[in-house]
């Protein structure tokens, strides 16, 4: 979306409408808060609404969203549908900036190329979504799916983290105070021995999180929410 000024019509998309008008039930004259996914928000009106088409009245420009300080790219090994609908929705909701869905050894869903655009184009939409319902102004970068092997060869955060039930350090273990986190997490059959060693000669420290093994849509929610309230902004 463009800049737009107070008093300005802009028309919604298809998304847009179906939200506010069938899901929020917003009728004409309704408040709401208009936002682009690049930081920028705006105070608005609903105009003219149907269930495919409205508009916006731009009233008053929003502040900017604050992001978390701590920069956190989330690999997240593909698992079936609503497991990684829940777990993309959730990392949202808790600050994460960068996603990337990784193919591994144990992953269930294999995905070919055309496949790869149509789950992108859906994973999207999740994250819209949540954007939509937590108050985030800024959308996380949702990466294309790759191989395991590559995200972990060309991960640039200055700590990397994997997630790893038999790992003997915890995460309050780490004492240094890190701008950006790399989370290495895997599908529901977990990760193999092999894409364990591998991500010990990428720089990834094993840890675990308690004495119990989460699935993988808990383990997002648990090690997002414990590194926002170590390095984040969770309180």
């Amino acid at each position: 979306m463009t800049a737009v000024s107070p008093g300005q019509s802009v028309l919604l998309d298809e998304h847009a409408c179906k939200h506010l008008i069938q899901v929020l039930r917003l009728r004409a004259e309704a408040p709401f808060i208009l936002f682009n996914g690049e930081g920028q928000a705006w105070q608005a009106r609903l105009e003219n609404p149907d269930k495919r088409n409205a508009t916006a009245i731009i009233e008053t420009a929003l502040p900017d969203n604050p992001e978390s300080p701590l920069h956190t790219h989330l690999g997240l090994g593909i698992s079936k549908g609503e497991r990684m609908d829940y777990a993309i929705q959730k990392a949202v909701e808790l600050g994460v900036s960068e996603i990337t869905p990784l193919s591994t050894r144990y992953s269930m869903v294999k995905l070919d190329d055309k496949r790869k655009d149509k789950r992108h184009r859906h994973w999207q939409g999740i994250i819209i979504g949540a954007c939509e319902q937590c108050g985030r102004n800024r959308l996380p970068i949702l990466h294309p799916a790759i191989d395991n092997t590559r995200w972990l060869n060309q991960l640039d955060s200055e700590l990397k983290l994997m997630l790893d039930p038999i790992a003997s350090q915890h995460l309050s273990q780490q004492v240094e105070q890190p701008r950006s986190v790399g989370l290495y997490i895997g599908p529901e059959g977990g990760l193999s021995e092999e894409e364990v060693r591998q991500a010990g000669q990428a720089g990834f420290s094993g840890i675990q999180l308690g004495p119990r093994v989460l699935r993988t849509e808990t383990a997002v929610v648990a090690a997002l929410a414990a590194v926002q309230m170590k390095w984040g902004d969770l309180t």
